[in-house]
């Protein structure tokens, strides 16, 4: 039996993050993985997608080309060399992680683990061997795996989930996607710019159901220019097999019953957190309605047993895991530390992208705050016009009491990469005014985060005053 002083079971950006914090806290480390290195995230999601997206962003700007006196014809895509390049990005990365733990003095056990009792993991690995690790507290990182809808014929051949869309081998004619929340929308994104066909059906009234309605209306006029035909308030009630291999789906909409015909169904409703063959009955941990119960330190009420990212339900994102990883490891090893859960992005990687943190319009209202809102829309950026990206805005919403910023949406170029600033600010407790009195460079996207805080108050340069002169 082997003995240490923590032991990590997943290795997605969860559990190795939270290693190599265990192990610069001069703690000695066991992580048990029972695939590869980097999870879900890594190897079947947040980076492989990445990677075709920036190659279809690309291809979208050699087309655009001719508005800025570029003539290039029209370019052809060579899908399976756009893959391998997908492929080499997963292996280099996957491979640092591997780095990572070797550099970090971490302990890299191949297998699934279980728990035996709390203190003692029973590990299998591909072989049918078993070995017992033993250790003094154990974190669960084990992720989660797509969900499915009680639908008739949704295990059927040519129903997929995101991995299976990850694997194919050319670009399909058609394809049905069935849920509009950021996996959907996302590989709606890449497929359609690549040539596909493609419907998706939401059965929310909206696509982003969890974002604020403004942002997601953006968006939905934005995906137009792709020719994707997206339907909202659709419930999907079958999926059939049709002709020539194709599937059929059939789905109740607003004004009647509708079937939709595609090569392929991306079922996109979600993800459920990964807790099977993990023996958490068997030693007591209690669950919520959403999967593993922490408190604030990401302890269950287990004692020496943390539980980080998919598994506790709450915000599915990797970063969010990360985050949970390095606290659990830090109160896990004697270091009392917490999260702000205020302060979580969300990003959406569309075209245009999507990113958010905080409370959206609707949400703080309803929380009991008097609010103001500021906005500032791309097309009044300088920076924007100048590339040629003039969709979308910013949105900040503060209290009008404190003026402290409760949170901010963005519809349009590099948002992903534009809320970082907006979650320091609010990290920080900013205010509107503070956030719209730094000095921001120009030309930048930047500056419509400044001008937007500055819109809070009134005060935005670049448009016209409210209500007027």
């Amino acid at each position: 039996m082997a003995e240490r002083d923590i032991t990590i079971i997943g290795g997605g950006p969860g559990g190795y993050v939270a290693a190599i914090r265990a192990a610069r806290l001069g703690a000695k480390v066991c992580l048990i993985e029972k695939e590869e290195l980097g999870g879900t995230c890594l190897n079947w999601g947040c980076i492989p997608t990445k990677a075709l997206l920036h190659g279809v962003k690309i291809l979208e700007t050699i087309r655009e080309g001719k508005d800025f006196g570029i003539q290039a014809g029209e370019p052809s895509v060579d899908f399976a060399k756009l893959c391998a390049r997908k492929d080499r990005v997963v292996k280099t990365l996957v491979s640092g992680v591997a780095g990572l733990m070797k550099s970090n003095g971490i302990e890299v056990m191949k297998g699934r683990g279980r728990f035996v009792t709390p203190q003692k993991i029973e590990v299998t690995d591909e072989k049918g061997q078993k070995t017992v690790v033993e250790a003094g507290k154990t974190v669960i990182a084990t992720g989660s795996v797509s969900a499915d809808l009680p639908i008739p014929g949704i295990q059927s051949e040519g129903v997929i989930d995101s991995t299976g869309a990850l694997q194919l081998k050319e670009i399909p004619e058609s394809m049905i996607i069935i849920g509009a929340g950021p996996i959907g929308l996302e590989f709606g994104s890449i497929f359609s710019v690549l040539g596909t066909r493609v419907t998706i059906l939401e059965m929310m009234p909206q696509i982003l159901p969890n974002e604020d309605p403004e942002v997601a209306s953006a968006l939905g006029k934005s995906l137009k220019r792709f020719k994707m035909q997206i339907l909202t308030s659709c419930a999907v009630k079958e999926i059939a097999a049709g002709a020539e291999g194709k599937k059929i789906v059939r789905a109740s909409a607003p004004d009647g019953e509708k079937a939709f015909e595609g090569r392929y169904v991306l079922m996109a409703v979600g993800r459920r957190p990964n807790l099977e063959e993990l023996g958490l009955e068997e030693i007591g941990v209690g669950f919520t309605k959403k999967g593993v119960g922490v408190d604030e330190k990401m302890e269950t009420n287990v004692p020496g047993v943390y539980a980080i990212g998919d598994v506790t339900g709450q915000w599915l994102l990797a970063h969010f895991a990360s985050a949970q990883g390095e606290v659990a490891v830090e109160n896990a090893l004697g270091h009392p530390s917490k999260l702000n859960p205020r302060v979580v992005p969300r990003c959406v990687y569309t075209l245009p992208e999507v990113a958010s943190v905080g409370l959206a319009e609707k949400e703080a209202a309803g929380a009991g705050y008097k609010i103001k809102v500021g906005r500032f829309p791309f097309a009044a950026s300088g920076k924007a016009t100048a590339i040629g990206q003039r969709e979308g805005f910013v949105k900040i919403v503060a209290d009008s009491k404190y003026d402290e910023i409760l949170g901010v949406h963005i519809v349009g170029p590099h948002a992903t990469d534009l809320i970082g600033e907006a979650v320091v600010a609010m990290q920080l407790e900013s205010t509107a005014e503070e956030l719209a009195r730094s000095i921001h460079p120009h030309p930048t996207l930047t500056e419509a985060l400044m001008e937007s805080a500055m819109d809070v108050n009134g005060m935005a340069v670049h448009i016209p005053p409210r209500g007027g002169k």
